[in-house]
């Protein structure tokens, strides 16, 4: 599966951004709730390792929380290839928002 990665920073310390990560997919799955299922999250220390379905394909990643920023990779499925471009700017916004 082709990678996706992207750093957001953000000014709120560590502990701050762990507190807000934490509540990042439950949001997402609530607002694409028809479209995520099988939603899986773990934490080791400060990276969120996750895996969930949506239309169909897998997607998996981690998101490690840093002092100054969040490092985000992950895999996308070769169909969704097209629309790699929306899905980071839409990622990027998301989390830019979350730790704003």
């Amino acid at each position: 599966m082709p990678s996706l990665k992207l750093s957001v920073p953000h000014e709120l310390g560590q502990d701050e951004a762990t507190t807000r990560v934490k509540t990042f997919l439950a949001k997402v799955q609530a607002k694409y709730e028809a479209q995520v299922s099988d939603l899986q999250q773990s934490w080791t220390d400060n990276v969120l390792n996750f895996a969930f379905k949506t239309y169909g394909f897998a997607v998996k990643g981690s998101m490690a929380v840093q002092a100054s920023e969040v490092r985000f990779d992950g895999a996308i499925p070769f169909a969704a290839m097209l629309f790699k471009g929306k899905i980071e700017q839409t990622l990027r916004d998301e989390m830019t928002k979350l730790l704003s």
